[in-house]
């Protein structure tokens, strides 16, 4: 989540680069510390926040030393399109989705491409499936269950390979 994030908000591979690492230094740096981490099941929220704080250093540091650039030029000099690896990522995610939802249940199948991946309005999806709103949440959550562990299983047999 940390590399989409600073993928959105930086422009060169360097920068992300630096900030994750920095962003993974100081938390690890913190977890060990005497103190340690007073809520270890809020990892994810403190290394977000961990990341913001450099994220903005960064940006003050930047401003500092680099010259004031006109916002035009800015934009024309910065290389907005994806990188070849990046392309290549998301053809092979875009492919292992496409996989497991192929062997997901079809009713799990259909919960996720309407609310999820078509994102359809959930009253017309619970209209259209004869289902309370709360069982919708209900069969969407156990779907997405049945995905995360097929995809869990799918990177496993990945690693092996």
């Amino acid at each position: 989540m940390i590399q989409l994030k600073l993928r959105s908000r930086l422009n060169s591979r360097e920068a992300i680069e630096d900030v994750r690492q920095e962003t993974f230094v100081r938390v690890l740096g913190l977890v060990r510390s005497a103190n340690g981490l007073r809520e270890p099941d809020r990892l994810g929220a403190f290394v977000n926040s961990v990341c913001n704080h450099v994220l903005m250093e960064h940006y003050r540091s930047r401003s500092k030393t680099e010259s004031y650039l006109d916002s035009d030029i800015e934009a024309t000099l910065a290389n907005h399109e994806p990188s070849a690896l990046s392309l290549l990522e998301t053809k092979d995610a875009q492919r292992v989705v496409r996989q497991i939802l192929t062997e997901l249940t079809d009713r799990d199948r259909q919960l996720l491409q309407l609310v999820l991946l078509e994102e359809r309005d959930k009253d017309e999806v619970c209209a259209e499936l004869g289902i309370t709103r709360d069982y919708l949440r209900v069969l969407v959550h156990r779907a997405k269950q049945s995905f995360k562990s097929f995809y869990i299983s799918h990177l496993g047999d990945s690693r092996v390979n």
